[in-house]
Protein backbone atom coordinates (compact mmCIF):
# COMPACT_ATOMS: atom_id res chain seq x y z
CA UNK A 1 0.00 0.00 0.00
CA UNK A 2 1.05 4.04 -0.48
CA UNK A 3 2.36 5.66 2.65
CA UNK A 4 -1.28 7.49 2.62
CA UNK A 5 -3.43 4.31 2.65
CA UNK A 6 -0.80 3.53 5.61
CA UNK A 7 -2.21 6.54 7.55
CA UNK A 8 -5.45 5.79 6.94
CA UNK A 9 -4.98 2.63 7.98
CA UNK A 10 -3.45 3.47 11.16
CA UNK A 11 -6.21 6.34 12.19
CA UNK A 12 -9.08 3.40 11.87
CA UNK A 13 -6.81 0.97 14.18
CA UNK A 14 -6.65 3.72 16.45
CA UNK A 15 -10.69 4.23 16.61
CA UNK A 16 -10.61 7.95 14.77
CA UNK A 17 -14.08 8.31 13.89
CA UNK A 18 -14.16 11.51 11.91
CA UNK A 19 -11.58 14.03 10.18
CA UNK A 20 -12.88 17.63 9.83
CA UNK A 21 -11.06 19.70 7.30
CA UNK A 22 -10.25 21.56 3.68
CA UNK A 23 -8.41 19.44 1.60
CA UNK A 24 -5.61 20.69 -1.05
CA UNK A 25 -3.77 19.33 -3.54
CA UNK A 26 -0.81 18.26 -1.71
CA UNK A 27 -2.78 15.92 0.03
CA UNK A 28 -4.72 14.40 -2.26
CA UNK A 29 -3.40 11.07 -1.96
CA UNK A 30 -4.34 10.64 1.46
CA UNK A 31 -8.07 11.95 0.48
CA UNK A 32 -8.46 9.56 -1.98
CA UNK A 33 -7.24 6.87 0.36
CA UNK A 34 -9.52 7.94 3.54
CA UNK A 35 -12.32 7.88 0.98
CA UNK A 36 -12.33 4.36 0.97
CA UNK A 37 -12.32 3.80 4.39
CA UNK A 38 -15.13 2.51 5.62
CA UNK A 39 -14.92 3.63 9.25
CA UNK A 40 -13.57 7.16 9.11
CA UNK A 41 -16.48 9.91 8.14
CA UNK A 42 -14.48 12.99 6.62
CA UNK A 43 -16.76 16.43 7.21
CA UNK A 44 -16.14 18.77 4.50
CA UNK A 45 -15.93 22.13 6.62
CA UNK A 46 -15.92 26.07 4.56
CA UNK A 47 -12.71 26.84 6.80
CA UNK A 48 -9.96 24.78 8.62
CA UNK A 49 -10.45 26.79 12.06
CA UNK A 50 -14.29 25.58 11.96
CA UNK A 51 -12.69 22.39 11.40
CA UNK A 52 -10.69 22.29 14.22
CA UNK A 53 -12.94 23.62 16.30
CA UNK A 54 -15.63 20.66 15.48
CA UNK A 55 -12.86 18.21 16.61
CA UNK A 56 -12.07 20.51 19.93
CA UNK A 57 -15.93 19.82 20.46
CA UNK A 58 -15.64 15.90 19.46
CA UNK A 59 -12.59 15.24 21.60
CA UNK A 60 -14.24 17.67 25.02
CA UNK A 61 -17.08 15.14 25.11
CA UNK A 62 -16.02 11.75 23.61
CA UNK A 63 -12.34 11.97 25.23
CA UNK A 64 -10.97 10.63 22.31
CA UNK A 65 -9.16 12.50 19.48
CA UNK A 66 -10.72 13.38 16.38
CA UNK A 67 -8.51 14.97 13.29
CA UNK A 68 -8.61 18.25 11.55
CA UNK A 69 -6.71 18.38 8.07
CA UNK A 70 -5.42 20.96 6.20
CA UNK A 71 -3.07 21.66 3.23
CA UNK A 72 0.43 23.25 3.29
CA UNK A 73 0.71 26.91 3.65
CA UNK A 74 -2.35 28.80 4.25
CA UNK A 75 -4.60 25.57 5.08
CA UNK A 76 -2.09 24.94 7.88
CA UNK A 77 -2.19 28.26 9.21
CA UNK A 78 -6.14 29.00 9.15
CA UNK A 79 -5.96 25.33 11.51
CA UNK A 80 -3.87 27.08 14.24
CA UNK A 81 -5.90 29.16 16.46
CA UNK A 82 -8.59 26.33 16.45
CA UNK A 83 -5.69 23.94 17.38
CA UNK A 84 -4.23 26.42 20.01
CA UNK A 85 -7.61 27.08 21.57
CA UNK A 86 -7.94 22.81 21.52
CA UNK A 87 -4.83 22.51 23.32
CA UNK A 88 -5.08 24.60 25.95
CA UNK A 89 -8.74 23.35 26.89
CA UNK A 90 -6.75 19.55 27.33
CA UNK A 91 -9.22 18.32 24.07
CA UNK A 92 -7.45 15.47 22.62
CA UNK A 93 -7.13 16.33 18.72
CA UNK A 94 -5.00 14.95 15.34
CA UNK A 95 -4.01 17.68 13.14
CA UNK A 96 -3.14 16.25 9.68
CA UNK A 97 -1.54 19.06 7.22
CA UNK A 98 -0.25 18.22 3.68
CA UNK A 99 3.41 19.13 2.92
CA UNK A 100 5.36 20.19 -0.28
CA UNK A 101 7.84 16.94 -1.86
CA UNK A 102 10.55 16.65 0.72
CA UNK A 103 13.08 17.33 -2.18
CA UNK A 104 12.59 20.98 -1.38
CA UNK A 105 11.73 21.62 1.98
CA UNK A 106 15.40 22.77 2.54
CA UNK A 107 15.07 25.75 -0.12
CA UNK A 108 12.89 28.99 -0.67
CA UNK A 109 9.37 27.11 -2.70
CA UNK A 110 6.28 27.76 -3.32
CA UNK A 111 4.02 27.64 -0.30
CA UNK A 112 6.97 26.32 1.44
CA UNK A 113 7.06 27.48 5.53
CA UNK A 114 8.08 25.12 8.28
CA UNK A 115 4.62 24.10 9.23
CA UNK A 116 6.00 21.82 12.20
CA UNK A 117 8.10 24.42 13.48
CA UNK A 118 4.93 26.92 13.76
CA UNK A 119 2.35 24.35 15.60
CA UNK A 120 5.57 23.18 18.55
CA UNK A 121 4.88 26.02 20.41
CA UNK A 122 0.19 24.93 20.42
CA UNK A 123 0.63 21.12 20.40
CA UNK A 124 2.11 18.43 22.85
CA UNK A 125 3.65 17.45 19.76
CA UNK A 126 4.43 17.75 16.56
CA UNK A 127 6.58 16.31 14.00
CA UNK A 128 6.90 15.35 9.92
CA UNK A 129 6.54 11.72 8.38
CA UNK A 130 9.80 11.20 5.98
CA UNK A 131 10.23 7.75 6.19
CA UNK A 132 6.53 5.20 5.62
CA UNK A 133 7.64 2.87 7.97
CA UNK A 134 7.91 5.46 10.83
CA UNK A 135 4.16 5.67 10.26
CA UNK A 136 2.67 3.53 12.62
CA UNK A 137 4.84 4.42 15.39
CA UNK A 138 4.10 8.44 14.64
CA UNK A 139 0.12 7.61 14.80
CA UNK A 140 0.49 5.53 17.98
CA UNK A 141 2.55 8.19 19.75
CA UNK A 142 0.41 11.14 18.56
CA UNK A 143 -2.86 9.43 20.03
CA UNK A 144 -1.53 8.02 22.88
CA UNK A 145 0.24 11.92 23.74
CA UNK A 146 -3.07 13.30 22.68
CA UNK A 147 -5.15 11.33 25.28
CA UNK A 148 -3.33 11.42 28.04
CA UNK A 149 -3.24 13.73 30.90
CA UNK A 150 -3.28 16.29 30.32
CA UNK A 151 -4.59 16.08 26.46
CA UNK A 152 -4.06 18.31 24.03
CA UNK A 153 -3.76 18.20 20.31
CA UNK A 154 -0.48 16.45 18.45
CA UNK A 155 0.45 17.26 14.08
CA UNK A 156 1.22 15.36 12.00
CA UNK A 157 2.43 16.18 8.73
CA UNK A 158 2.72 14.24 5.30
CA UNK A 159 4.81 15.78 2.36
CA UNK A 160 3.04 14.95 -0.91
CA UNK A 161 5.72 12.60 -2.13
CA UNK A 162 6.25 10.20 0.87
CA UNK A 163 2.33 9.56 0.53
CA UNK A 164 2.85 8.11 -2.65
CA UNK A 165 5.93 6.07 -1.54
CA UNK A 166 4.68 2.34 -1.18
CA UNK A 167 5.18 0.29 1.65
CA UNK A 168 4.70 -2.90 3.66
CA UNK A 169 4.02 -1.56 7.10
CA UNK A 170 1.60 -2.55 9.66
CA UNK A 171 -0.37 -0.38 11.93
CA UNK A 172 0.66 -0.98 15.41
CA UNK A 173 -2.33 -2.53 17.60
CA UNK A 174 -3.41 0.02 20.51
CA UNK A 175 -2.81 -1.15 23.98
CA UNK A 176 -4.40 1.48 26.44
CA UNK A 177 -2.50 1.94 30.22
CA UNK A 178 -3.89 3.15 33.55
CA UNK A 179 -3.17 6.48 35.10
CA UNK A 180 -0.53 5.31 38.39
CA UNK A 181 -2.12 6.09 41.48
CA UNK A 182 -1.36 8.45 44.45
CA UNK A 183 0.93 6.64 47.30
CA UNK A 184 -1.61 5.26 50.61
CA UNK A 185 0.43 7.57 52.95
CA UNK A 186 -0.17 10.64 51.23
CA UNK A 187 -3.99 9.69 51.17
CA UNK A 188 -3.37 9.46 54.81
CA UNK A 189 -1.69 12.55 55.51
CA UNK A 190 -4.37 14.41 53.72
CA UNK A 191 -7.47 12.52 55.25
CA UNK A 192 -6.19 13.57 58.38
CA UNK A 193 -5.37 17.53 57.62
CA UNK A 194 -9.15 17.36 56.47
CA UNK A 195 -10.09 16.00 59.79
CA UNK A 196 -8.52 18.77 61.45
CA UNK A 197 -9.67 21.62 59.16
CA UNK A 198 -13.08 23.45 60.33
CA UNK A 199 -13.53 25.33 57.12
CA UNK A 200 -12.53 23.16 53.98
CA UNK A 201 -13.85 23.92 50.50
CA UNK A 202 -13.43 22.32 47.16
CA UNK A 203 -12.33 24.02 43.60
CA UNK A 204 -12.63 21.72 41.10
CA UNK A 205 -11.20 22.44 37.66
CA UNK A 206 -11.66 20.76 34.01
CA UNK A 207 -9.24 17.89 34.98
CA UNK A 208 -12.14 16.37 37.47
CA UNK A 209 -14.23 15.90 34.01
CA UNK A 210 -11.56 14.41 31.67
CA UNK A 211 -10.79 11.92 34.98
CA UNK A 212 -14.76 11.01 34.99
CA UNK A 213 -14.39 11.50 38.85
CA UNK A 214 -17.74 13.84 39.36
CA UNK A 215 -19.10 10.24 40.97
CA UNK A 216 -16.75 10.01 43.91
CA UNK A 217 -16.18 14.12 43.94
CA UNK A 218 -20.43 13.93 44.94
CA UNK A 219 -19.85 11.08 47.61
CA UNK A 220 -17.47 12.74 49.00
CA UNK A 221 -19.23 16.19 49.37
CA UNK A 222 -22.43 14.13 50.50
CA UNK A 223 -20.70 12.41 53.41
CA UNK A 224 -18.18 15.90 54.64
CA UNK A 225 -21.02 18.28 53.53
CA UNK A 226 -17.98 20.42 52.16
CA UNK A 227 -18.97 22.80 49.39
CA UNK A 228 -17.45 22.78 46.00
CA UNK A 229 -16.66 25.74 43.61
CA UNK A 230 -16.25 24.98 39.88
CA UNK A 231 -14.35 26.42 36.96
CA UNK A 232 -16.11 27.58 33.94
CA UNK A 233 -14.85 24.22 32.28
CA UNK A 234 -15.50 22.41 35.08
CA UNK A 235 -19.53 23.15 35.57
CA UNK A 236 -21.74 20.19 36.48
CA UNK A 237 -19.13 18.34 37.75
CA UNK A 238 -21.50 18.51 41.38
CA UNK A 239 -25.18 18.92 40.69
CA UNK A 240 -25.94 22.52 40.55
CA UNK A 241 -29.43 21.56 42.70
CA UNK A 242 -27.10 19.80 45.39
CA UNK A 243 -26.81 22.06 48.91
CA UNK A 244 -22.53 21.38 48.76
CA UNK A 245 -22.66 23.31 45.17
CA UNK A 246 -21.34 26.62 45.62
CA UNK A 247 -21.45 27.24 41.81
CA UNK A 248 -18.80 28.89 39.40
CA UNK A 249 -15.79 31.10 39.67
CA UNK A 250 -13.44 32.89 37.52
CA UNK A 251 -14.80 36.67 36.59
CA UNK A 252 -11.52 37.89 37.43
CA UNK A 253 -13.70 40.24 39.97
CA UNK A 254 -14.85 39.28 43.64
CA UNK A 255 -17.83 37.83 43.50
CA UNK A 256 -20.10 35.83 46.58
CA UNK A 257 -18.11 32.32 45.43
CA UNK A 258 -14.78 34.46 46.81
CA UNK A 259 -16.33 34.65 50.29
CA UNK A 260 -16.30 30.47 50.64
CA UNK A 261 -12.52 30.70 49.53
CA UNK A 262 -11.38 33.59 51.90
CA UNK A 263 -13.31 32.17 54.72
CA UNK A 264 -11.51 28.59 54.26
CA UNK A 265 -8.74 27.28 56.03
CA UNK A 266 -8.14 24.58 53.56
CA UNK A 267 -8.30 24.35 49.55
CA UNK A 268 -8.70 20.98 48.00
CA UNK A 269 -7.77 21.70 44.34
CA UNK A 270 -9.11 18.45 42.22
CA UNK A 271 -7.79 18.82 38.73
CA UNK A 272 -7.36 22.24 38.93
CA UNK A 273 -5.65 24.13 35.98
CA UNK A 274 -4.09 27.75 36.52
CA UNK A 275 -5.02 28.43 32.77
CA UNK A 276 -8.22 28.86 33.83
CA UNK A 277 -8.20 30.73 37.05
CA UNK A 278 -4.80 31.80 38.18
CA UNK A 279 -4.39 31.52 41.82
CA UNK A 280 -3.29 35.26 42.63
CA UNK A 281 -7.12 35.97 42.37
CA UNK A 282 -8.05 33.85 45.10
CA UNK A 283 -4.85 33.47 46.88
CA UNK A 284 -3.37 36.94 46.60
CA UNK A 285 -1.83 36.86 50.40
CA UNK A 286 0.16 33.19 49.50
CA UNK A 287 -1.66 32.27 52.57
CA UNK A 288 -3.70 29.89 52.03
CA UNK A 289 -3.01 25.87 53.23
CA UNK A 290 -3.95 23.35 49.80
CA UNK A 291 -4.15 20.15 49.09
CA UNK A 292 -3.45 19.73 45.17
CA UNK A 293 -5.53 16.52 43.80
CA UNK A 294 -4.57 15.91 40.25
CA UNK A 295 -2.59 13.49 37.60
CA UNK A 296 0.29 15.70 36.90
CA UNK A 297 2.04 17.75 39.79
CA UNK A 298 1.55 21.19 40.29
CA UNK A 299 1.96 23.79 38.36
CA UNK A 300 5.41 26.10 39.82
CA UNK A 301 3.67 29.21 40.83
CA UNK A 302 3.93 31.76 43.78
CA UNK A 303 0.62 32.19 44.73
CA UNK A 304 0.17 28.39 44.16
CA UNK A 305 2.24 26.38 46.22
CA UNK A 306 0.42 23.26 47.67
CA UNK A 307 1.27 21.73 51.67
CA UNK A 308 0.62 18.06 50.10
CA UNK A 309 0.07 16.98 46.48
CA UNK A 310 -2.02 13.80 45.67
CA UNK A 311 -0.38 12.82 42.09
CA UNK A 312 -2.19 10.26 40.52
CA UNK A 313 -5.71 9.28 39.30
CA UNK A 314 -7.79 11.67 40.16
CA UNK A 315 -10.98 9.29 40.92
CA UNK A 316 -8.73 7.15 43.01
CA UNK A 317 -7.75 9.23 44.60
CA UNK A 318 -11.32 10.38 45.88
CA UNK A 319 -12.10 7.01 45.77
CA UNK A 320 -9.92 5.98 48.39
CA UNK A 321 -10.40 9.36 50.90
CA UNK A 322 -14.14 7.78 50.31
CA UNK A 323 -13.24 4.90 51.94
CA UNK A 324 -11.59 6.50 54.85
CA UNK A 325 -14.28 8.79 55.27
CA UNK A 326 -16.76 5.80 55.35
CA UNK A 327 -14.61 3.76 57.99
CA UNK A 328 -13.49 6.31 60.15
CA UNK A 329 -16.87 9.52 59.99
CA UNK A 330 -15.93 13.05 59.39
CA UNK A 331 -15.86 15.55 62.28
CA UNK A 332 -18.13 18.48 62.55
CA UNK A 333 -16.99 22.25 60.90
CA UNK A 334 -18.85 25.85 60.32
CA UNK A 335 -19.99 25.27 57.34
CA UNK A 336 -22.11 28.89 57.42
CA UNK A 337 -20.43 30.60 55.51
CA UNK A 338 -20.70 27.85 52.40
CA UNK A 339 -24.58 27.83 52.60
CA UNK A 340 -24.61 31.85 53.14
CA UNK A 341 -22.77 32.19 49.49
CA UNK A 342 -25.16 29.55 47.82
CA UNK A 343 -27.97 31.69 49.20
CA UNK A 344 -26.95 34.81 47.79
CA UNK A 345 -25.91 33.29 44.87
CA UNK A 346 -29.34 31.37 43.78
CA UNK A 347 -30.84 34.73 44.62
CA UNK A 348 -28.85 36.37 41.96
CA UNK A 349 -29.80 33.46 39.63
CA UNK A 350 -33.42 33.81 40.26
CA UNK A 351 -33.62 37.83 40.77
CA UNK A 352 -35.01 38.56 36.33
CA UNK A 353 -35.95 34.65 35.58
CA UNK A 354 -39.53 36.30 35.32
CA UNK A 355 -38.24 39.52 33.65
CA UNK A 356 -41.03 40.99 31.06
CA UNK A 357 -39.32 44.04 29.80
CA UNK A 358 -40.10 44.87 26.37
CA UNK A 359 -37.32 46.03 24.01
CA UNK A 360 -33.82 44.69 24.84
CA UNK A 361 -33.21 41.35 26.88
CA UNK A 362 -31.39 40.71 30.31
CA UNK A 363 -28.75 38.21 29.90
CA UNK A 364 -30.11 37.01 33.25
CA UNK A 365 -33.92 36.34 31.99
CA UNK A 366 -32.05 34.49 28.41
CA UNK A 367 -30.09 32.13 30.51
CA UNK A 368 -32.90 31.55 33.45
CA UNK A 369 -35.34 30.65 30.11
CA UNK A 370 -32.27 28.44 28.52
CA UNK A 371 -31.99 26.26 31.46
CA UNK A 372 -35.39 25.83 32.17
CA UNK A 373 -35.76 24.62 28.61
CA UNK A 374 -32.41 22.67 28.26
CA UNK A 375 -32.52 19.20 29.96
CA UNK A 376 -30.08 18.04 32.65
CA UNK A 377 -27.86 16.19 29.80
CA UNK A 378 -28.52 18.70 27.17
CA UNK A 379 -25.28 20.60 25.55
CA UNK A 380 -24.52 24.18 25.94
CA UNK A 381 -21.60 25.30 24.22
CA UNK A 382 -20.20 29.48 24.84
CA UNK A 383 -18.60 31.72 22.33
CA UNK A 384 -16.48 33.95 24.12
CA UNK A 385 -17.06 37.51 24.56
CA UNK A 386 -19.83 39.15 27.39
CA UNK A 387 -21.88 36.71 26.80
CA UNK A 388 -19.45 34.09 27.98
CA UNK A 389 -19.09 35.73 31.47
CA UNK A 390 -23.06 35.67 32.19
CA UNK A 391 -23.64 32.33 31.37
CA UNK A 392 -20.14 31.45 33.58
CA UNK A 393 -22.18 32.69 36.03
CA UNK A 394 -25.77 32.26 35.34
CA UNK A 395 -25.88 28.92 33.70
CA UNK A 396 -25.82 25.94 35.91
CA UNK A 397 -25.43 22.64 35.40
CA UNK A 398 -26.36 19.04 36.56
CA UNK A 399 -24.32 16.55 34.36
CA UNK A 400 -20.73 16.97 33.42
CA UNK A 401 -19.61 18.18 29.84
CA UNK A 402 -23.15 19.96 29.60
CA UNK A 403 -21.76 23.23 29.07
CA UNK A 404 -18.36 23.95 26.88
CA UNK A 405 -16.83 26.79 27.47
CA UNK A 406 -13.29 27.78 26.05
CA UNK A 407 -11.54 29.33 28.55
CA UNK A 408 -7.85 28.57 28.34
CA UNK A 409 -6.63 30.17 24.67
CA UNK A 410 -10.01 31.54 24.80
CA UNK A 411 -10.88 31.83 21.16
CA UNK A 412 -14.10 33.65 19.64
CA UNK A 413 -15.87 32.24 16.54
CA UNK A 414 -15.91 28.56 18.55
CA UNK A 415 -19.57 28.14 19.60
CA UNK A 416 -20.96 27.24 15.98
CA UNK A 417 -18.34 25.00 14.63
CA UNK A 418 -18.18 23.56 18.19
CA UNK A 419 -21.90 22.90 17.92
CA UNK A 420 -21.86 21.09 14.74
CA UNK A 421 -19.39 18.82 15.93
CA UNK A 422 -20.90 18.35 19.47
CA UNK A 423 -24.52 17.32 17.06
CA UNK A 424 -22.16 14.56 15.87
CA UNK A 425 -21.33 12.97 19.02
CA UNK A 426 -25.14 13.39 20.61
CA UNK A 427 -27.49 13.71 18.11
CA UNK A 428 -30.49 13.23 20.49
CA UNK A 429 -29.73 15.83 22.65
CA UNK A 430 -30.82 19.64 22.68
CA UNK A 431 -27.25 21.59 21.43
CA UNK A 432 -27.60 24.81 21.69
CA UNK A 433 -24.88 27.33 21.02
CA UNK A 434 -24.78 30.71 22.40
CA UNK A 435 -22.87 33.40 20.86
CA UNK A 436 -22.18 37.36 20.54
CA UNK A 437 -22.45 38.74 17.11
CA UNK A 438 -18.82 39.32 16.58
CA UNK A 439 -17.85 36.06 17.35
CA UNK A 440 -20.75 34.46 15.66
CA UNK A 441 -19.34 36.57 12.41
CA UNK A 442 -15.68 35.23 12.53
CA UNK A 443 -17.40 31.67 11.54
CA UNK A 444 -20.83 32.22 10.07
CA UNK A 445 -18.86 30.23 6.86
CA UNK A 446 -19.90 27.27 8.50
CA UNK A 447 -23.82 27.80 8.30
CA UNK A 448 -23.75 25.84 5.44
CA UNK A 449 -21.80 23.26 6.84
CA UNK A 450 -24.59 22.56 9.61
CA UNK A 451 -27.63 22.83 6.49
CA UNK A 452 -25.51 20.00 4.43
CA UNK A 453 -25.31 17.72 7.54
CA UNK A 454 -28.47 19.13 8.61
CA UNK A 455 -27.24 19.69 12.03
CA UNK A 456 -30.39 19.50 14.72
CA UNK A 457 -28.96 22.53 16.31
CA UNK A 458 -29.63 26.42 17.49
CA UNK A 459 -27.64 29.34 17.67
CA UNK A 460 -28.67 31.80 19.70
CA UNK A 461 -27.30 35.33 18.72
CA UNK A 462 -27.02 38.14 21.18
CA UNK A 463 -26.42 41.38 19.33
CA UNK A 464 -25.48 44.39 21.03
CA UNK A 465 -23.64 45.35 17.65
CA UNK A 466 -20.24 46.18 19.48
CA UNK A 467 -17.25 44.33 20.51
CA UNK A 468 -19.15 43.93 24.39
CA UNK A 469 -16.78 42.08 26.28
CA UNK A 470 -13.76 44.75 25.40
CA UNK A 471 -16.45 47.48 26.36
CA UNK A 472 -17.02 46.31 29.55
CA UNK A 473 -13.34 45.87 30.58
CA UNK A 474 -12.40 49.13 28.72
CA UNK A 475 -15.22 50.75 30.89
CA UNK A 476 -14.08 49.36 34.02
CA UNK A 477 -10.25 50.22 34.10
CA UNK A 478 -10.37 53.75 32.15
CA UNK A 479 -14.10 54.87 32.67
CA UNK A 480 -14.85 54.70 29.68
CA UNK A 481 -14.13 52.86 25.77
CA UNK A 482 -12.76 52.75 22.12
CA UNK A 483 -15.22 52.86 19.61
CA UNK A 484 -15.96 49.07 19.37
CA UNK A 485 -19.64 49.55 17.20
CA UNK A 486 -20.16 47.60 13.81
CA UNK A 487 -22.88 46.75 12.04
CA UNK A 488 -25.05 43.51 11.39
CA UNK A 489 -26.60 41.78 8.60
CA UNK A 490 -30.63 41.44 7.77
CA UNK A 491 -30.77 38.39 10.69
CA UNK A 492 -33.65 36.51 8.78
CA UNK A 493 -32.60 36.90 5.51
CA UNK A 494 -28.96 35.72 6.38
CA UNK A 495 -30.22 32.29 7.87
CA UNK A 496 -33.10 32.15 4.89
CA UNK A 497 -29.43 32.76 2.42
CA UNK A 498 -28.51 29.15 4.26
CA UNK A 499 -31.51 27.33 3.98
CA UNK A 500 -31.78 27.92 8.42
CA UNK A 501 -34.70 28.54 10.34
CA UNK A 502 -35.00 32.02 11.80
CA UNK A 503 -36.48 33.39 14.60
CA UNK A 504 -36.27 37.31 15.83
CA UNK A 505 -37.27 37.73 19.56
CA UNK A 506 -37.94 41.17 20.38
CA UNK A 507 -39.68 40.40 23.92
CA UNK A 508 -38.50 38.72 26.59
CA UNK A 509 -42.15 36.65 27.14
CA UNK A 510 -41.43 35.49 23.20
CA UNK A 511 -37.97 33.97 24.31
CA UNK A 512 -38.95 30.48 25.87
CA UNK A 513 -41.70 29.55 23.89
CA UNK A 514 -39.08 30.88 20.68
CA UNK A 515 -36.64 28.09 22.31
CA UNK A 516 -38.58 25.41 21.75
CA UNK A 517 -39.85 25.71 18.78
CA UNK A 518 -36.30 25.91 17.21
CA UNK A 519 -35.43 22.92 18.92
CA UNK A 520 -38.21 21.23 17.40
CA UNK A 521 -37.46 22.40 13.88
CA UNK A 522 -35.57 19.79 11.77
CA UNK A 523 -31.76 21.19 10.74
CA UNK A 524 -30.45 24.46 12.10
CA UNK A 525 -32.30 27.26 13.63
CA UNK A 526 -31.17 30.25 14.24
CA UNK A 527 -32.38 32.73 17.31
CA UNK A 528 -31.53 36.52 17.35
CA UNK A 529 -31.77 38.22 20.55
CA UNK A 530 -31.18 41.99 21.52
CA UNK A 531 -29.26 42.16 24.43
CA UNK A 532 -29.41 44.43 27.27
CA UNK A 533 -25.57 45.03 28.00
CA UNK A 534 -26.07 47.62 30.47
CA UNK A 535 -26.62 44.91 33.06
CA UNK A 536 -22.73 44.29 32.44
CA UNK A 537 -21.68 47.57 34.83
CA UNK A 538 -24.68 46.81 36.93
CA UNK A 539 -23.07 43.64 37.83
CA UNK A 540 -19.43 45.37 37.94
CA UNK A 541 -21.10 47.91 40.18
CA UNK A 542 -22.47 44.77 42.81
CA UNK A 543 -19.18 43.03 42.87
CA UNK A 544 -17.37 45.53 43.64
CA UNK A 545 -19.35 46.57 47.02
CA UNK A 546 -20.18 42.55 47.68
CA UNK A 547 -19.60 42.05 51.71
CA UNK A 548 -18.71 38.82 53.10
CA UNK A 549 -20.69 37.61 56.17
CA UNK A 550 -17.88 35.60 58.24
Amino acid sequence: MKTSELLVSCLETEGIEYIFGVPGEENADFMIALERSESIRFILTRHEQGAAFMAEAYGRLTGNPAACLGTLGPGATNLITGVANANMDRAPMLVLTGQGASTRLHKESHQIMDVVGMFRPVTKWATTILHPSSVPEIVRKAVRLARGEKPGACHIELPEDIAKIETDAKPMKPHRYRRPVTAPDQIEIAFSMLRNAKRPVILVGNGCVRQKASSELRRFCKATGIGAINTFMAKGCVDADADYCLYTIGLQARDFVTCALDASDLVLTLGYDMVEYHPRLWNAERDKRIIHIDSHPAEIDEYYHPELELVGDLNYTLSSLNTDIEKLGTVSRNLSQQAETRRQIKHELLEYAEDETEGTIRPQKVLADVRSVMGRVDILLSDVGAHKMWIARHYQCHEPNTCLIPNGFCSMGFALPGAIGASLVHPDKYILAICGDAGFMMNLQEMETAKRLMSNIVVMVWEDKAYGLIEWKQQNQFGHHTDLNFDNPEWMMLAKAFGWHGHHVKKSVELKETLKTAFAEAGPSLIVVPIDYRENMKLSERMGNIFCAI
